[in-house]
């Protein structure tokens, strides 16, 4: 019972979170740098992710890495995402903790989605998926992004 409601509460939390970033959407400022990520996505109810990529930040590339864990979803996919950096002032402050909403689908070689994700520094990644494989995907997530 008590992992069920610590689930519930860590997924009412993201997407509270969410659908803040949303509304808050025009209040990201300016787009500070981009990436792009490539991950394994498995999920049978829990979900888990791993990957790698690329950040672009004031003209300079940097290897990624990307990790998760989460709640939501079910079947497995290989996962292209690009995107938008809102809010990064400092290169060490992209590293660490981000918590990740994400929704999309895979059937063979279509599918997509959409992610977003936010670390405590501040900095959002807004990142259009796409997705191939055989996978639902409707959740929340730990993300750990890291140096390569």
């Amino acid at each position: 019972m008590g992992f069920l409601r610590a689930t519930l509460t860590f997924l009412a939390a993201a997407f509270l979170s969410a659908s803040a970033a949303s509304a808050q959407q025009r209040n990201l400022g300016p787009e500070t740098g981009k990436v792009s990520i490539r991950q394994l996505q498995v999920a049978f109810i829990g979900s888990g992710a791993v990957g790698g990529g690329t950040l672009t930040y004031r003209g300079r590339s940097y290897g990624i890495t990307v990790g998760g864990l989460g709640i939501g979803g079910i079947g497995a996919s290989r996962l292209t995402a690009t995107g938008s950096v809102y809010g990064l002032t400092r290169r060490e402050d992209f590293t660490g903790a981000y918590v990740q909403i994400r929704e999309g689908w895979a059937i063979g070689d279509h599918g997509r989605g959409r992610l977003w994700l936010r670390n405590p520094s501040g900095v959002t990644l807004r990142l259009v998926a796409r997705r191939q494989g055989l996978q639902l995907s409707l959740g929340a997530d730990g993300v750990l992004i890291g140096w390569k």
